[in-house]
């Protein structure tokens, strides 16, 4: 499991940097740029198209029963995380910068991740049907709390001026776009069901696809438009040291939280797993309907952050898999 899960974030991670190298060495332009847009619209359509038939209804409803460990999950998802950013504002923009500091900002605004927090989660030993529970149900969430919260941040926050607009028709898209299909895909389960559980590794390839498709449409944009010119190569090295600082502090919180309040050790990797990430193919997507485009200082942050979350989580369900059921070892 571990080797499978390894290899898959080395290509998922290969694929972005690929994505990005061609971005900036072969921007689409004209009508290229409008051909990638509208395929990958389409791909961001058929993600949550998927997404609601790959999540069986009887899962959430087991899931939502262990509703403490819900509750925890969602709490530092959508109140701890932004709360976090905005108090570490000094430290964060001094190493970022204003722009890159909207990104971290929105960042703390998304749901948790589905596939890498069930994985990671069930490598460690954790409570594997919590973990898709709540990671499930932080994304459907985000579908209402995401925008609610840039709205409420960007519009007053330390980000103020960075560019949202939500407003009623920013909810209309993206309901469109994402719960729309999502819905559809629900009401599909009886008949596709079966037929994505039979080709699950290459509808998985739909996921990283999508995301490739965005990261290259934005780098591209951002090459035609002069982005990388401007950028700071200190607030870019600052970044990454800003992404392992943030997610070290909810990491630890979100640790410590779980053990007082006594879960199981099962239940506190799966806290820990989905209670501290964040998703980029949730994430990519919401900033087209929020923001109306792809915005590189927001979603330069988001790739180094997931990139980030990917390596620490996957070194710590390693150590938590060899510690196994000893509670001094994790």
């Amino acid at each position: 499991m571990w080797r499978f899960l390894r290899a898959q974030v080395d290509v998922f991670t290969a694929g972005i940097l690929l994505a990005a190298a061609l971005g900036i060495g072969l921007p689409c332009s004209g009508a290229w740029a409008e051909g990638f847009s509208v395929l990958t619209h389409a791909a961001i359509v058929l993600l949550f198209f998927l997404y609601g038939v790959k999540l069986s209804p009887a899962s959430v409803r087991a899931g939502l029963l262990h509703w403490r460990l819900q509750l925890v999950v969602a709490g530092f998802t959508f109140v701890f995380f932004p709360v976090a950013v905005c108090l570490l504002q000094p430290a964060l923009e001094a190493l970022v910068g204003a722009g890159l500091f909207a990104g971290l900002l929105y960042v703390a605004c998304l749901p948790s991740t589905v596939q890498s927090s069930v994985a990671f989660t069930s490598v460690a030993g954790g409570n594997v049907p919590a973990a898709v529970c709540s990671a499930s149900v932080s994304s459907l969430l985000g579908v209402l709390l995401t925008p609610a919260l840039v709205g409420l941040l960007f519009r007053t926050g330390a980000a103020a001026g960075a560019g949202a607009d939500v407003g009623l028709d920013t909810v209309v898209k993206i309901c469109s776009e994402i719960l729309l299909p999502f819905v559809l895909g629900q009401l599909c389960r009886p008949w596709l069901a079966d037929v994505v559980a039979k080709h699950r590794s290459l509808i998985g390839w739909n996921d990283k696809t999508t995301i490739w498709l965005v990261v290259y449409t934005s780098f591209s944009t951002a090459t035609v438009q002069g982005y990388w010119g401007r950028l700071d190569m200190l607030h870019l090295g600052g970044l990454l040291l800003a992404c392992a600082l943030l997610l070290g502090v909810v990491m630890l919180c979100t640790y410590t939280a779980a053990r007082r309040l006594h879960f199981c050790r099962e239940d506190v990797i799966t806290i820990v797993f989905c209670g501290s990430k964040k998703s980029l193919a949730v994430g990519a997507p919401m900033m087209l309907a929020i923001f109306g485009s792809l915005n590189n200082d927001l979603l330069l942050p988001l790739m180094v952050f997931h990139q980030v979350q990917l390596m620490v989580c996957a070194r710590l369900a390693a150590h938590w898999r060899r510690a196994g059921g000893d509670d001094g070892g994790y």
